[in-house]
């Protein structure tokens, strides 16, 4: 085949605006209710299609595999059959965002070389077969197909758009943290399993004395913190209560003048400047706070750290170790971002986007 052009694309991160665990489906995967919001971080990507066979990827960050355990490894090798094409695919992946840190970087990298190889070949995959292949792939894929804020359901990989949200300023907080997704489910399972003493992240006693001597001293990580006990309602009837808050939130209420409006307003306090707030005072939360933070108290100082800043809302992102909090001002998110690395936090502002910045600003050249 001819060479292509190199193609140039953004691959950009994700949070995650609330998000509820399930019950243990069959397969082995936990029901999930959360919505995703794209935002503005972002690693690039460059792809090429040459003569011969096979898939190369290419990148600096040693943590970053180059093999078929890649997810843009794994993707590129199922859109080229769907595709019907035949060629060497190189890949360059210029990492600026965390690994393993919570937004989205392997998903979005693997949907971004997908859309780069559709512009190097210059044929396209109707939109199912695209939510398809990313689906199979990994469940965080598929909203990195819709950009903006997205509701995921199912593992996660069964998204649908929901109404544009204005953009807002964010601060994302990287510690250098390694937490485990699977060991994060597994301590979350231990702890429904159980009788609860404590809710809202909070361990039991002898937990919460190991928590606060790590607190004081170096947050040694060598021994393993029990996960807390849990309280309160089954996996089933969280679902369905964060179900009703998204539903009662898109749904509306009437406006002056008769029309809809997204949002409702929450807990006795009337409505929000936006509606991105006007979603956060519904209450929602991130389950995996419950059990990561006990196990690493340092996550929670950084989301205090970003309240006492001034962030209107502040959570894990997925199961960690990445904080962000939203802002209602650039110059305030800055101020916050600023203060974070003075102290040591890797920490950058940026803004939530809408869909249609996240197309607009997708491509870079190509």
């Amino acid at each position: 085949m001819l060479l292509s052009m190199t193609v140039s694309v953004r691959s950009f991160a994700k949070i995650n605006l609330g998000l509820a665990i399930g019950p243990k489906r069959a397969e082995g995967f936990h029901d999930l209710r959360t919505v995703y919001q794209t935002i503005g971080l972002h690693d690039v990507l460059r792809l090429r299609v040459q003569k011969g066979s096979g898939i190369e990827i290419v990148c600096a960050d040693p943590r970053v595999p180059t093999d078929e355990t890649n997810t843009c490894y794994r993707i590129l090798e199922r859109a080229m059959v769907v595709l019907k094409a035949t060629g060497r695919v190189s890949l360059s992946i210029e990492k600026r965002l965390p690994v393993q840190g919570g937004l989205g970087g392997a998903s979005g990298n693997a949907v971004a070389a997908l859309i780069a190889l559709e512009g190097a070949l210059k044929r396209k995959i109707s939109g199912a077969e695209r939510l398809r292949i990313a689906a199979d792939v990994g469940s965080d894929l598929p909203l990195f197909l819709v950009g903006g804020t997205v509701l995921g359901v199912g593992r996660g990989e069964e998204v649908y758009p929901l109404p544009d949200l204005p953009a807002m300023p964010c601060v994302v907080a990287t510690p250098e943290i390694g937490v485990s997704t699977p060991k994060a489910f597994a301590d979350w399972d231990a702890a429904v399993e159980k009788p609860a003493e404590l809710r809202s992240g909070q361990a039991p006693e002898g937990v919460r004395a190991h928590v606060n001597r790590a607190e004081i001293g170096s947050h040694d990580q060598s021994h393993s913190v029990p996960p807390p006990k849990l309280t309160g309602s089954q996996p089933s009837d969280r679902m369905l209560e964060l179900g009703r808050v998204f539903s009662s939130w898109l749904s509306g209420v009437p406006g002056k003048n008769g029309e809809r409006q997204s949002g409702v307003p929450a807990k006795g306090r009337g409505r929000a400047e936006t509606l991105l707030l006007d979603l956060v005072r519904t209450g929602i939360e991130n389950d995996f706070e419950k059990v990561v933070f006990p196990q690493h108290p340092e996550l929670r100082d950084v989301k205090r750290a970003l309240e006492r800043a001034g962030a209107v809302y502040a959570s894990l992102s997925g199961s960690g170790s990445a904080v962000y909090g939203l802002f209602k001002s650039k110059i305030a998110a800055e101020k916050a971002a600023k203060r974070l690395r003075s102290e040591g936090v890797p920490a950058l502002a940026t803004v939530t986007l809408t869909r249609a910045q996240y197309w607009m600003r997708f491509r870079v050249s190509g």
